[in-house]
């Protein structure tokens, strides 16, 4: 038997998460099939992704109509079913979480915290807790909005040993504070005399987003042949920086304990852009050490057609040169980044506000 492209990334160092859960994928097999044909080693979900799946479908009736006969808010009847999907989750990837090579290594599910919390950082803080505990599996991760309010909440996450999957990330500069919180969560932690070996976490880079706003600018500008390359060249130099920081002396005195870097992951890879193939930023970015969270379909299109080889530290140079042209251009990657995190904020709030009228109208 042919050996799947998507599990033959995995190859190169890099893990495959599905960008997608709902009851169906779990209980009719289809998950494990992944885990087991495709080698996918993780899950994320987001609230758009829950909208979805209990919108779109019966499965959720039985567990909402008996949650409204509690005093649970709305809200907390979402966080309830949502909590027993990735439960289940967890046990399914429980396998990949405990192999024996390297305990911790892959096999999480992530649950995000309420997108209204994105700017209020003692509620994030207090919410990342409660799932935390409400989940009570070691393989799960709470999702942080990696907004300026987020970046106390995610070093307090983990400097209390909660694994945090780091969401919306759209800068450079961003991204460094990002992993600063993470060093420096672990580094309370070690001096309160806790132990820092299996707190893990990502810190995910959106990609096509970036090239959807970026990309008219480029036209306007003259430099149309660098459409679709402005999130691979930003994704490329976060990689560089990433080995920077987890190469320090600082660093390394963490590492000893048996601290884990927190990895780069790959987010928002569906290419939206008809001119590209399908599987753009799949392809771009596959190295060592590092995480894709693919949608359904992408993960289909890479099965059929993908091209797996290690990719994310080719042309280095041109990833400089790319950031160099749109800064020489007058395009203001900081202001584009605080445009698509507001944005991002937006596009999770609606949909977690839409499913929460949904469970009003079922109750």
């Amino acid at each position: 038997m042919t050996t799947s492209k998507v599990k033959q990334i995995h190859d190169f160092g890099q893990s495959i998460w599905l960008d997608f859960i709902d009851r169906k994928v779990i209980f009719s097999g289809e998950l494990k099939k992944l885990i087991d044909e495709d080698g996918i080693r993780g899950v994320t979900s987001n609230p758009a992704i829950f909208e979805k799946a209990i919108s779109s479908s019966s499965d959720y009736d039985q567990d909402i109509a008996e949650l409204s006969k509690s005093d649970k808010t709305n809200e907390e009847i979402f966080f309830a079913i949502a909590v027993k999907d990735i439960k289940l989750a967890c046990d399914l990837l429980a396998p990949v979480y405990n192999e024996e090579e390297v305990v911790g290594a892959d096999g999480y599910v992530s649950l995000e915290v309420s997108p209204f919390l994105a700017l209020d950082t003692q509620a994030t803080i207090k919410q990342a807790r409660q799932l935390w505990e409400e989940v009570g599996k070691d393989n799960v991760m709470i999702k942080i909005p990696g907004t300026e309010s987020g970046l106390i909440a995610v070093q307090t996450a983990i400097s209390e040993g909660i694994n945090v999957n780091v969401t919306l990330l759209f800068s450079l500069e961003r991204y460094e504070a990002v992993a600063e919180a993470y060093i420096s969560g672990l580094e309370k932690r070690a001096a309160d005399g806790l132990p820092v070996n299996h707190v893990s976490s990502v810190a995910s880079f959106f990609l096509s987003r970036i090239d959807i706003l970026v990309d008219p600018f480029l036209d306007q500008n003259g430099l149309g042949e660098l459409k679709g390359q402005v999130a691979i060249a930003s994704a490329k130099t976060a990689y560089q920086i990433y080995k920077r920081m987890f190469s320090t002396d600082r660093w390394k005195k963490l590492a000893e304990k048996g601290a884990v870097p927190q990895r780069l992951l790959w987010a928002s890879t569906s290419n939206k852009n008809p001119a590209f193939k399908d599987t753009w930023y799949v392809e771009a970015l596959i190295g060592p050490d590092t995480v894709n969270t693919i949608p359904m379909e992408t993960l289909q299109a890479f099965r059929d057609h993908g091209n797996p080889a290690s990719s994310l530290e080719q042309d280095l140079d041109g990833a400089t040169k790319v950031l160099e042209s749109i800064k020489e251009a007058g395009i203001d990657m900081g202001a584009v980044a605080k445009q698509l995190e507001d944005e991002g904020i937006d596009k999770f709030s609606k949909p977690f506000q839409q499913l929460l009228d949904a469970i009003e109208k079922q109750k």
